[in-house]
């Protein structure tokens, strides 16, 4: 009889080491594919960051480009140099002549 309970304690070890190794293997594909995506994931925002960048050095050149337009425009603007630009209402040809074309 004790022979019989050891080979059935042994089967069942078998059996319970066979099902922890598959679900190790389980274990570690499921680790092996969250590490794929969160490396895809990373690729992706590395792209994200390197277009954002570029396109921050795009606007802060329009703003620069901008900015010289206006310093340039403000020494020849009516609006500026009226001797009344203390009046919230400019006067229209004033405003018109000052606009673009």
């Amino acid at each position: 009889a004790y022979v019989f309970q050891s080979h059935e304690e042994d089967d069942r070890k078998v059996r319970r080491r066979e099902k922890n190794r598959v679900a190790a293997q389980r274990s570690r594909k499921k680790q092996t594919q969250k590490a794929d995506k969160l490396h895809e994931e990373y690729e992706t925002l590395e792209q994200e960051n390197t277009s954002l960048k570029r396109e921050i050095g795009k606007l802060t050149d329009e703003m620069k480009h901008l900015s010289e337009v206006l310093k340039d425009h403000e020494k020849i603007c009516p609006l500026l140099h009226c001797t009344m630009n203390f009046v919230t209402v400019p006067r229209p040809d004033a405003l018109t002549s000052c606009l673009p074309r």
